[in-house]
């Protein structure tokens, strides 16, 4: 047993989040799930109660949407960390969302000579890969962690990092950001592309000619007389201004599988949640990820004093038989569906611990209504510490 587990009697062990959050160690926090079981809302109800607790932190969202600006009670996010106001304790509270357009420009501004950077900013393929180019939001995910850790290190900025990915299975796909920037970097048609830049003079030409000719002018035709130049002008800059992209990514990665990072899956009690939430599990697992415990929101308490459903429906056809009182049959019913809804929860999340008794569990109650502002983070907060 951890510092951040406890052990109830049956069942998987119990995730301690506020040792967790507290734990100066925990330098990352990466929370992941499908969309809809309230991901947003528990990474910033985590970066709350830890900021309120003492810890300086930075939330950054990958999703596109605004549900984190909206769950702080914030108008909007960009990529620059904004300070939350109404934080309570010692600590400090940081916003974030991910602009992969951004980002990049900011990678090629760090790692190029100002004449080089206009160019490569100015180049009509840079322009579009660098906002719609398949894996640019991925790659740009492990880019900007990097950058947050790195002043983390630096300067102290904040101390902890809590990272909301998309409501999707895209969601672990930064993952694979080293190896699918390195498969780009060392394709064929990079590696022709890129021949001419390192030979120079005439040879450019009689390389460009020979390599990419058939294939420069069907895109030609299709795409415009200026495409294979962008091309060609964006490649050259890959080995000066990009090389150092990959080594990051993957000094990113293996940051990531480091001590310090605290990866959540989390998860609404239905079906088609929690065998999203086993994907993540094993997927985890797979990438020697160190996995903190599943998160399951929106758990539904249990009256007290308990009365069984069986037993409440029981009751209800009685009263309701005796004519006397409309409202409590009518209650009584009520009471007997939730119950009902009760053991549902727990059977389809029994199916998972009984597939990983050994990642910890934490649990947040359903609250009765919309997460919208610090108060309702609060009460989240609250319920997942227990």
């Amino acid at each position: 047993m951890t510092a951040r587990t406890a052990t109830r009697p049956a069942g998987s062990p119990v995730l301690d989040v506020d040792a967790l959050i507290d734990d100066p160690a925990t330098r990352t926090i990466v929370c992941c799930g499908s969309g809809g079981v309230g991901k947003t809302t528990t990474a910033a109800a985590l970066g709350l109660r830890a900021a309120e607790r003492g810890r300086s932190v930075v939330v950054l969202t990958i999703d596109p949407a605004r549900r984190l600006a909206q769950s702080l009670g914030l108008g909007a996010l960009d990529n620059t960390p904004a300070r939350v106001p109404g934080t309570r304790g010692d600590g400090d509270l940081f916003a974030m969302m991910l602009d992969m357009k951004r980002t990049f420009d900011e990678v090629v501004e760090a790692h190029a000579d100002p004449e080089r950077a206009a160019t490569i900013l100015a180049n009509p393929f840079y322009q579009s890969m660098s906002s719609s180019f398949a894996g640019t939001q991925e790659y740009m995910a492990m880019e900007k962690l990097g950058q947050l850790r790195a002043a983390a290190d630096r300067d102290g900025t904040w101390d902890l990092i809590v990272v909301d990915t998309p409501p999707a299975r895209s969601a672990l796909d930064f993952l694979d950001a080293p190896a699918r920037l390195g498969s780009f970097l060392d394709g064929r048609f990079i590696r022709v592309l890129a021949a001419p830049a390192k030979v120079g003079g005439r040879a450019y030409l009689r390389v460009v000619s020979m390599g990419v000719g058939a294939v420069g002018s069907v895109l030609t035709r299709i795409l415009g007389a200026g495409f294979l130049a962008d091309l060609q002008t964006f490649v050259a800059a890959l080995d000066t201004t990009f090389g150092g992209f990959r080594a990051r990514a993957e000094q990113t990665y293996a940051l990531l599988q480091a001590p310090g990072t605290a990866f959540l899956v989390v998860a609404a009690p239905e079906p088609d949640a929690l065998r999203e939430a086993a994907y993540f599990t094993e997927r985890l697992h797979d990438d020697q990820m160190p996995l903190a415990g599943l998160v399951v929101s929106r758990l539904l308490d249990t009256p007290a004093p308990q009365l069984g459903a069986e037993e409440a429906t029981a009751a209800a056809a009685r009263v309701s038989a005796a004519g006397t009182s409309p409202l409590t049959a009518r209650l009584l019913t009520l009471h007997a569906d939730r119950m009902r809804a009760i053991a549902a929860q727990e059977r389809v999340l029994a199916r998972y611990t009984a597939a990983f008794p050994q990642v910890p569990l934490a649990r947040a109650r359903a609250q009765a209504g919309d997460v919208h502002d610090l108060e309702g983070l609060r009460a989240v907060g609250a319920s997942l510490a227990g």
